[in-house]
């Protein structure tokens, strides 16, 4: 036996902020008109929420994830369901913070022939008003966090710390965000969905928009672009594409979620920015490709033997 051998590398603790969501998804043929009634060819209680979707997409592939936030009273039954997946996943929940006398978020999704979801959200206002546990248990052995701009009202104290420890922040920016907001400077990375880019920015171009957040913030700068890919800020400032891998998509609930949940992987594991939006944008292509939300999220040598067969990954410079 060789005693000195090298221990085994322990895969990197990211910690996901946010609301995990009671998903009840149905399948149908076409969004019903106003006042109309339509069935549904399958149905499937799952859990979501931008939070809990990414930590299960890093777990699938190799990491290690841990998810604060607020949830409902701990006697109704959502929360009971939502632990018990977390439990499947091992992901670790301690740091839930329960909110006595409220309702778990819950949503009602319905997902068409093209993978496309439309979506219902009740989350109880009174959630916001949460307050996280102290930054030195959150951030203990923490590698990375990733969270939503939506929960910047509670986080931001938080990644201000996370930054100054020089842990990296991850914000996934799926609506406007103020050009005063704090998470802007208390970050490491800004990736905006396309509409959230454009209406922070008020201008009605990804690129242009990217070049005038980048004026406030020196926190690295993405757009995420559905099929046409992700335009993005390299360190000179130059605009740089990653193409989207075309599959044949059939859900696509949890991908943006995925997507981001393998970026924050990939910075942990110090992959340069090219190749970790190539592994996110793997990871996302796979998760479309099957019905479950981001309990449908790819292992990780899945993704592996994806990127091995798609074409090389070669700098695409943007003409916009």
């Amino acid at each position: 036996m060789n005693f000195h051998a090298a221990a085994p590398k322990i895969p990197a603790r990211i910690l996901c902020i946010g609301m995990p969501v009671r998903d009840l998804t149905f399948r149908i043929g076409e969004l019903p008109q106003r006042g109309y009634k339509v069935g549904a060819s399958h149905f499937e209680q799952i859990c979501g929420g931008n939070a809990l979707n990414a930590a299960v997409g890093i777990v699938r592939l190799g990491g290690r994830a841990s998810i604060c936030g607020p949830m409902g009273d701990s006697r109704e039954s959502s929360a009971r369901y939502i632990f018990d997946k977390l439990a499947d996943e091992g992901i670790d929940f301690r740091h839930i913070v329960h909110m006595p006398g409220l309702v778990t978020p819950i949503s009602t999704i319905m997902i068409d022939p093209s993978g496309e979801r439309t979506i219902v959200t009740f989350r109880d206002p009174e959630l916001w008003k949460v307050h996280l546990p102290d930054a030195g248990e959150l951030l203990a052995d923490c590698s990375a966090i990733l969270t939503e701009n939506r929960c910047a009202e509670f986080c931001t104290d938080l990644c201000v710390e996370a930054c100054r420890r020089g842990i990296p922040v991850i914000v996934d920016v799926d609506r406007t965000m103020s050009l005063r907001e704090g998470l802007l400077t208390a970050s490491s990375h800004l990736i905006f969905s396309s509409e959230a880019l454009q209406s922070t920015a008020g201008v009605a171009d990804d690129a242009e928009a990217l070049k005038k957040v980048a004026k406030l913030t020196p926190s690295f700068l993405a757009g995420t672009r559905g099929a046409q890919g992700t335009l993005w800020l390299d360190e000179q400032q130059n605009l740089q594409q990653t193409p989207a891998f075309p599959v044949h998509t059939v859900d696509t609930l949890g991908a943006g979620d995925v997507f981001h949940g393998a970026f924050a992987l990939a910075i942990t594991e110090q992959q340069d920015l090219r190749e970790a939006l190539r592994f996110a944008s793997a990871a996302a292509a796979l998760k479309c490709t099957r019905f479950g939300g981001a309990f449908a999220a790819p292992q990780r040598a899945e993704v592996s033997e994806f990127l091995r067969h798609a074409p090389a990954a070669n700098p695409v410079r943007s003409d916009q």
